[in-house]
């Protein structure tokens, strides 16, 4: 495990809350295997652009119902002056307006996660001088997405979507450097897009 900060209880606070979607997920799949519902992993294409690797899987629950929970991990650190390290979970609630897996959907998601960044544009502005200084820290939040699926052949589907949301992120700031001087340590909230996707996945 990658250290990403430096906070014992931020650190349980979401071993556990990973612990419950992992949890979650398995109980699903469970469920799926009684029902025979569909099942599809994904890859978020954007995400892999932005050095992260990342994996989701979406569970069919009813005819017009899909969950699905994506996970991101960016272990990296580029130079001593520029890092982007962070985890990130997200599992997401979604209704489709035809048919699961095809066409329009809207979704209600939750997030959570660990950061510790410097050196890094931040075009959402979540946190105002993050280019100039190292931050670490943890956030949490939810918002609403808008997506659409389209089905490329048997097996394989391609989905764009877009989350608008709130973040509660808490935070210990650094003049820069692993050594840096602790300048302080604060929370901001922030409101604005929390889910960018573009997304390709295998139907099973």
């Amino acid at each position: 495990m990658i250290n990403l900060g430096k906070s014992d209880s931020m650190c349980m606070l979401f071993t556990k809350t990973f612990k419950k979607a992992m949890l979650t997920m398995c109980m699903a799949f469970f469920g799926c295997a009684m029902t025979q519902a569909q099942v599809a992993i994904k890859n978020n294409l954007l995400y892999d652009a932005a050095t992260t690797p990342n994996l989701g899987v979406e569970i069919g629950l009813t005819k017009k119902t899909t969950a699905q929970v994506v996970y991101g991990l960016n272990p990296w650190k580029f130079s001593d002056t520029k890092q982007m390290r962070h985890w990130l979970i997200m599992p997401e609630y979604r209704w489709w307006t035809c048919s699961r897996f095809n066409g329009h959907f809207f979704g209600i998601h939750a997030m959570g996660g660990e950061f510790n960044v410097q050196g890094i544009k931040d075009p959402l502005k979540m946190i105002h001088d993050i280019d100039r200084s190292r931050y670490e820290g943890w956030f949490v939040g939810g918002g609403v997405t808008y997506g659409y699926q389209w089905i490329l052949s048997k097996h394989w589907n391609f989905e764009a979507a877009l989350g608008f949301g709130y973040d509660y992120i808490q935070f210990k700031k650094y003049d820069c450097g692993v050594c840096g001087t602790f300048t302080k340590q604060d929370h901001t909230d922030y409101i604005g897009v929390t889910k960018l996707a573009l997304s390709l996945e295998y139907l099973f």
